[in-house]
């Protein structure tokens, strides 16, 4: 870097960081605390059913709360849900709300609005699809209490319930969840830990909550997104600082308390400074992944999906994205390495670089030039060099890419739009996600291949679906395992998108901060701030 270059940036870094500083709230009488927090994205979206972007997932965490959830070990624990039943024969499912339950409006939890809150849920979310199909009937039996009538056993019924990443299973009053699921609501009411001031609420700038005063915590002690959700600052800002290296600046400079996801290349300016510390609150990592569209040429053809997937190799995006290999695993399962379901099966010859191979199935396939418009996201450091790398190989087997640069929030719009991608649709888009998201077949939302009920990129695969429903139904964790494998081997003819390996995202905190969790997302209750 020359020398104006240095002075360039350093110029910029100081002009963000003063502009950081003229949006700080004027100091207020009394001893408010206020946790002031840059995150991966900015806020624009609210609904976190009508998103699984990760940032609209983190708010939902913080207004909404869970009938079930993950706690530090990924067991699942009761949350809003006091006792639960299901009988001998599998086919009925019992549960009862604990007291103390209320919306930010005043109003009562009650069993009608869990009933509508998942049946919104379970329109957009794949293992929601998935259970539903598996629900003869749903039913309140009174105020607090609600039942599920099975057609036939499901084993996977809590774990539903309590997923902890998108799209997680927040619960909403039932004059919200009545509304359609593929329209954002803009009424933020949950019955979580924390209120959005939606009156302070300036996407590109900040986002505000404040402490729910009147939120009943479990009593039990927190651990993950489980147990007592005890609120210990009196406000909550996510302050959005796009540059990176400002977002920096400002942490150690003591304008902000926390950064969610730092660069990694920036990782070492922290080891320099005693008042910050780095700490990892999702052990088993996130995993990269790219979605094709396959609605539309050229991906709508398997062979060149198969192409890519022979084309790539891992090492050349974790390179490019984290850098540092003590922070990834090269890593050929889909579900994550060290997890139950691991399998290379069907990817032994994939993700190794074989250009002539990707070549030899692009001509099989009778590629006729159709342009690959690549969404690539450039405000979220985490994944804006994923698109060039993919480009680049892309273009050596003969694909021609139309890189289209735009920031994290316009691709969350964009993605659910079904239009040809001359008409403003798109081919390929970069995303990452927690590796407790993909643990198995039902859970990776990007296997579920049911045509126009699956996500974004709308795979239409029967054995797909097929082999998804086996896995649901069995019990016995080696037919399970085998049932994975299956669907492992579908997916290496079948690509849905492709894994591009797992990384670990240290998070880092000025060390005033107290309580931060270990879990699968951020979660900042329980966080003091001295």
């Amino acid at each position: 870097m020359t020398t104006t270059a240095k002075l360039f940036r350093s110029i910029q870094g100081l002009f963000v960081l003063c502009a950081a500083l003229l949006l700080s709230p004027v100091p207020r009488a009394g001893a408010e605390t206020t946790l002031r927090v840059a995150l991966h994205s900015d806020l624009k979206i609210i609904d976190p059913v009508w998103t699984s972007a990760l940032i609209t997932t983190h708010h939902g965490f913080m207004v909404y709360d869970q009938l079930f959830a993950l706690d530090e070990k990924l067991a699942i624990k009761p949350q809003m849900i006091d006792t639960w039943s299901v009988s001998d024969d599998k086919l009925t499912w019992t549960f009862k709300l604990r007291d103390g339950l209320a919306f930010h409006d005043g109003a009562s939890v009650t069993a009608e609005d869990c009933l509508a809150s998942i049946k919104r849920w379970a329109i957009k979310d794949g293992m929601g699809q998935k259970l539903v199909s598996f629900i003869r009937e749903m039913k309140a039996l009174d105020a607090k209490t609600f039942q599920f009538a099975m057609k036939e056993p499901y084993g996977l019924v809590l774990d539903t319930l309590g997923k902890a990443t998108s799209n997680v299973l927040f619960i909403m009053p039932k004059r919200v969840a009545d509304g359609d699921a593929n329209t954002q609501l803009s009424e933020p009411i949950g019955s979580g830990p924390f209120i959005m001031k939606r009156d302070e609420w300036k996407p590109g700038e900040r986002t505000v909550y404040i402490k729910n005063t009147k939120y009943v915590p479990r009593s039990e002690p927190p651990s993950g997104f489980a147990g007592g959700k005890v609120v210990n600052v009196d406000r909550v800002e996510w302050v959005w600082i796009a540059d990176s290296q400002s977002q920096v600046n400002a942490l150690l400079s003591g304008e902000i308390d926390l950064i969610e996801a730092p660069p990694h290349d920036l990782v070492p300016l922290f080891k320099k400074d005693k008042n910050v510390q780095l700490f990892v609150a999702a052990p088993l990592g996130r995993q990269y992944a790219m979605r094709f569209n396959m609605l539309h040429k050229p991906f709508d053809n398997a062979k060149i999906r198969q192409a890519v997937a022979y084309a790539f190799n891992q090492k050349e995006f974790l390179d490019g994205v984290v850098g540092n290999p003590d922070y990834y695993v090269i890593c050929k399962s889909a579900y994550p390495c060290g997890s139950p379901n691991e399998t290379t099966k069907g990817w032994e010859d994939k993700l190794e670089g074989n250009i002539n191979r990707a070549k030899q199935l692009i001509a099989e396939a009778g590629y006729d030039g159709t342009p690959v418009v690549m969404m690539q996201s450039t405000d979220v450091s985490a994944l804006s060099n994923l698109a060039p790398v993919a480009k680049n190989i892309m273009e050596k087997i003969g694909l021609k890419v139309d890189l289209q640069a735009i920031d994290w929030q316009s691709v969350v719009s964009r993605r659910v739009k079904r239009d040809a991608p001359s008409q403003g649709g798109w081919n390929i888009f970069f995303t990452s996600w927690g590796s407790i998201d993909v643990m198995d077949p039902v859970s990776t939302n990007f296997f579920n291949a049911s045509c126009d009920k699956a996500t974004f990129g709308w795979p239409c695969d029967a054995t797909l679906e097929k082999l998804r429903d086996e896995y649901a139904r069995e019990s016995d964790p080696a037919k399970r395992k085998a049932i994975a494998e299956a669907v492992h081997v579908r997916y290496s003819d079948y690509p849905t998108h492709i894994h591009l390996g797992q990384y670990l995202q240290p998070t880092a905190y000025r060390n005033t901060l107290t309580g931060l969790l270990v879990a699968s997302n951020l979660a900042l209750w329980n966080v003091a701030k001295k």
